[in-house]
């Protein structure tokens, strides 16, 4: 789902490009150090890598389980774009609720409970993503329901609620619970003086946990989509991991990386080059958030989206990291950006320095 659109005044050319940041090929045994320490790096990676030997998912197809009737959904405003499609705010009114399965009645208990008090029809506040590939044949199909079934079945206070799907031909959709975004929440204009450092390091624990729950599914789901406009935010600040898309279940988790579309100013320099990548592309991801969290700018603002892909993706360039952020904020950011997927910690090791960095933030 994508925020509002960049400023991209004031661009940059590749000479001053040149000159942003440093190249990240070397060792990260001294940011290590700083942060958590080598042999907690080693354990946490050492579990990491042990994911990519899992088996495939087996997933039990039950499509009314799964089925939204589109008739239910009554559209309202478009808010995003995303990989695989369009995203629209909408009213789903649960008409036939009487007939629908036990998980569908359980997302949506306690406003059932609301609304019979109420003598209301039920209703609730969902967010529609419309796939942008309508014409699947029936082995494409039965992957989308496979796929779509396995989402429903995540259970994370960190991972959106699936509600369902429309699985009506040419109406080929995804219904989740609807939130705020992210990025909308970091660049609200003075939003500095309501985000304490300590919320800020807290929301990105959110992620990471979000993340280190999906990336310990067996086989891994990676999301190669990660970035700010993708993560939602509740009243309570719990921010929710959202959009990790179809296709993205591999028994090998090296995946092929040119049929993705991302955005280049959140994007792993192997994604955007378009080479094989594994759920390492992820953390680098999450380097960019954290970095967006600490700093409350946008990333790459002054570049444009081709400019972004050179620096990042051939010329080995990061964002600078301001002098004010805290060391071991700056050590784990620089870890995450590693240019060789390996180094980069897992999402294990992310939450465990954090935990440690916020128990000593302010706010």
């Amino acid at each position: 789902m994508t925020g509002p659109a960049v400023n991209h005044s004031g661009r940059m050319d590749l000479q001053q490009i040149e000159a942003l940041g440093a190249n990240y090929a070397g060792g990260n045994n001294h940011l290590i150090t700083l942060i958590c320490g080598a042999e907690e790096y080693e354990s946490f990676n050492e579990v990491d890598r042990s994911i990519m030997d899992y088996p495939s998912h087996e997933v039990d197809l039950d499509e009314e389980d799964l089925d939204i009737p589109w008739s239910e959904l009554i559209l309202k405003e478009n808010i995003g774009t995303g990989s695989f499609g369009t995203f629209l705010r909408a009213d789903w009114r649960v008409m036939s609720f009487f007939h629908c399965s036990k998980r569908t009645l359980a997302a949506v208990t306690a406003r059932i409970q609301i609304w019979w008090k109420r003598d209301l029809v039920p209703e609730e506040d969902v967010a529609v993503k419309i796939l942008k590939v309508q014409g699947f044949d029936p082995g494409r199909f039965e992957e989308f329901l496979k796929e779509v079934s396995l989402m429903k079945r995540l259970r994370h206070p960190n991972i959106v609620l699936l509600m369902g799907a429309v699985i009506q031909p040419s109406k080929l959709s995804i219904v989740t619970e609807y939130l705020s975004s992210l990025y909308e929440l970091l660049h609200m204009p003075n939003v500095g003086s309501s985000l304490s450092e300590k919320r800020c390091l807290s929301m990105a624990y959110d992620v990471a946990s979000g993340m280190n729950y999906l990336h310990q599914m067996r086989p891994p789901i990676v999301h190669r989509d990660l970035k700010s406009p993708n993560l939602l935010v509740d009243d309570s600040y719990t921010v929710k991991v959202c959009d990790f898309g179809l296709s993205r279940t591999k028994a090998n988790t090296f995946l092929s990386s040119k049929t993705a579309a991302g955005t280049p100013e959140w994007m792993a320099p192997e994604v955007i080059r378009g080479e094989l990548s594994n759920e390492k592309c992820d953390v680098f991801s999450f380097g960019v958030i954290l970095w967006e969290l600490v700093t409350l700018q946008q990333p790459w603002r002054q570049l444009n989206p081709s400019q972004v892909v050179a620096a990042v993706g051939f010329m080995g360039k990061r964002l600078e990291i301001p002098r004010h952020v805290n060391p071991q904020v700056a050590a784990l950011i620089e870890l995450c950006w590693a240019t060789e997927p390996w180094r980069r910690p897992s999402f294990s090791y992310v939450m465990k320095c954090l935990q440690q960095i916020i128990a000593d933030a302010k706010g």
